[in-house]
């Protein structure tokens, strides 16, 4: 640790090349994910999964961060990123990255991952490949499932290019003849419906093991079933990515639930951002594709596969073998928090701290069933952000306000792609007869908690859960997160204020343990990281350890490199985007920045404060900007 030499805290500007640019440190987190695709301790359906994963990120880095910048080109804006690069230039750098990326998705998979799958007796079977009784079975399948849904659009001056979903696999097809009516078409557009599954399996009597063909394949190779009288004389895949982020007005909104519902039909269809066609399209017809979706040769990639790669998630639930996958994983389970216990006695006597996955997340949905059922329990109130289909923290929510409980739930409408998800659990909440309500308007509600008012002795009692994580049964048995059951009476107080700001209105009320955005959480923060700033000008040892998805923010980022001037030991583990360049001399050489990707997604927030007295937060804020600024 080098020796500060500072006898005051330093107070200066650092300018734009003491950051790295956010969408370029986006971009290489996703490297580090696809690099896992690589690395033969994993296995091998894991090291799929890796793949696949890279795919679904980088769709969404599409649709949500190309698209901003993109926006902002439109609108006539050319704004800087955190490094001072023009979005413009940022652009530029994403697509040279981009390409190299995605023509190693491809490499990986077609010379690393399929050729291992051969050998453990998986395979996928391309039309080269397809034997006489593949294609008799094939062309009952297609004649059978396939054709009957499928609508071709000839292209002319009565068909004009279709409106194509967001993300759907589509083909291109060249046309030679004429049709019944005598019209000649020179181009046609073949939409593979969503209802139909992209990886088919074919039955145990073409041979012993897992066999597969694209649901592409089937399609290209009938293509000629579509245009009777007529010849196919090419065939493409190309899928169009669109801009998906989701701009509602809150302001002049009367009604947000019915504006985000409105807004999410149009999601499919926003601007077109990337386009995606096979290796072996013509030039004339990559041009044509461009140009109908206002692109240029910077948003255009070549697949050397499937054009859509994340549809081969279905494979896990077609085939049994556990010997590719990590091994099953049993949690913990406390023996004091099942349902054979009273969780509100025991909570009563001591708080718990579980971290998940290896605590279990099955105390969580006791605690809420035993509040659901309990004649004692008075009222639920619960915040709800993601929680996944079919969700049993819905289902005992509901379940609470049909028992008569007074249940309250604040509903993130404007959570990311779960924004109709969180619609339906909202409408099924409020016909159970809950109060439902969407948090404050321009702010996101992400905090993870529940209170529950229990009537014990003729006394009111409050008992709290709070967490760094969701309220999502499938995502708690992969993410890392924290979960604590308590009765402290200041922390139970401060959840309740939270609750009636979130619900009523009113000025900012007191914390007396908890800190909370955006009132007093960033503030806390950077008294923190002073306080260990002057511990160490004072001579004494200095640590800050922080562990978080995000570290994007500004202020915080400056308050660290200040610590790291006077000699303040901080190791940041981000596992995703951080804009802190570590290792700067004189300014982040102090500064260790580690990003953990592997069998659990590192989801906690965690902050460490040596101190003269060691201080530990957890927290459901990264540290950027919008959650210490737009969320609660």
């Amino acid at each position: 640790m080098s020796k500060p030499t500072f006898s005051v805290i330093p107070r200066c500007d650092f300018d734009n090349n003491c950051f790295i640019n956010r969408e370029l440190s986006l971009l290489s987190f996703n490297l580090r994910v696809l690099e896992q695709a690589l690395d033969t301790n994993h296995p091998l359906l894991e090291r799929l999964k890796y793949l696949l994963i890279f795919c679904s990120n980088i769709d969404e880095f599409f649709e949500v961060r190309v698209a901003k910048l993109k926006a902002s080109l439109h609108f006539g804006v050319e704004s800087f990123i955190d490094n001072g690069l023009s979005a413009r230039n940022t652009l530029k750098s994403i697509s040279d990255l981009c390409h190299i990326y995605i023509e190693n998705q491809y490499k990986i998979l077609n010379e690393n991952l399929l050729p291992a799958l051969e050998n453990e007796n998986i395979h996928f079977i391309r039309r080269e490949s397809w034997t006489d009784k593949h294609i008799e079975w094939i062309n009952h399948y297609f004649l059978e499932e396939v054709a009957p849904v499928i609508s071709p659009i000839a292209l002319d001056p009565a068909h004009p290019f279709p409106k194509l979903v967001n993300k759907s696999l589509n083909f291109i097809a060249s046309l030679k003849g004429k049709d019944a009516f005598g019209r000649e078409s020179r181009l046609a557009i073949v939409p593979a419906p969503r209802a139909l599954p992209r990886l088919i399996k074919l039955p145990p009597e073409f041979g012993d093991g897992d066999r597969f063909v694209f649901l592409s394949a089937i399609i290209h190779a009938n293509i000629d079933h579509f245009f009777h009288g007529m010849k196919a004389t090419g065939c493409y895949q190309f899928r169009v990515t669109r801009n998906s982020d989701l701009y509602v007005n809150e302001e002049s909104s009367t009604d947000i639930a019915a504006e985000v519902e409105g807004k999410l039909f149009n999601r499919k269809y926003g601007h077109a951002v990337r386009l995606e066609v096979v290796q072996n399209c013509p030039e004339n017809i990559k041009q044509f594709l461009m140009d109908e979706f206002h692109l240029t040769e910077q948003d255009l990639y070549e697949a050397n596969g499937p054009v859509n790669l994340q549809r081969l998630f279905a494979l896990y639930g077609m085939i049994d073998r556990p010997d590719l996958q990590y091994p099953l994983f049993s949690p913990e389970l406390p023996t004091t928090l099942t349902s054979e216990n009273n969780l509100f006695e025991n909570i009563h006597d001591k708080d718990y701290l579980l971290y998940h996955p290896f605590s279990s997340f099955t105390p969580v949905l006791e605690f809420l069933r035993q509040a659901a059922r309990d004649p004692a329990v008075i009222s639920i109130k619960q915040t709800l952000y993601r929680v996944g289909h079919d969700s049993e923290i819905v289902k005992l929510l509901a379940e609470a306000a049909r028992n008569g409980k007074e249940v309250t739930v604040v509903v993130e409408l404007k959570a990311r792609f779960d924004e109709q998800e969180n619609l339906t659990l909202a409408s099924l909440l409020q016909k159970a007869g809950a109060v439902v309500c969407y948090g404050v308007v321009g702010y996101k509600t992400h905090a993870k908690m529940m209170l529950v008012l229990r009537k014990e002795s003729g006394k009111y009692k409050r008992y709290v859960h709070l967490g760094t994580g969701n309220y999502h049964t499938q995502n708690a048995r992969i993410y890392t997160d924290y979960s604590l059951f308590t009765s402290n009476l200041d922390i139970c107080e401060d959840v309740h204020n939270i609750f009636q700001q979130l619900t009523g209105m009113g000025k900012t009320l007191p914390m007396k343990m908890l800190a909370n955005a955006p009132f007093s959480l960033r503030k806390k923060l950077l008294d923190l990281i002073e306080t260990e700033t002057q511990a160490a000008l004072d001579g004494k040892e200095a640590e800050i350890i922080i562990k978080a998805n995000g570290l994007t923010d500004r202020g915080i980022i400056t308050a660290l490199y200040q610590a790291s001037q006077t000699g303040v030991k901080i190791r940041l583990i981000i596992r995703g985007i951080c804009v802190l360049k570590p290792g700067m001399p004189g300014i982040s050489e102090n500064i260790q920045v580690k990003s953990i990707i592997g069998h659990f997604l590192e989801h906690s927030r965690v902050f460490y404060f040596a101190n003269s007295e060691p201080q530990l937060y957890l927290s459901s804020a990264d540290l950027m900007e919008r959650n210490l600024t737009k969320r609660i």
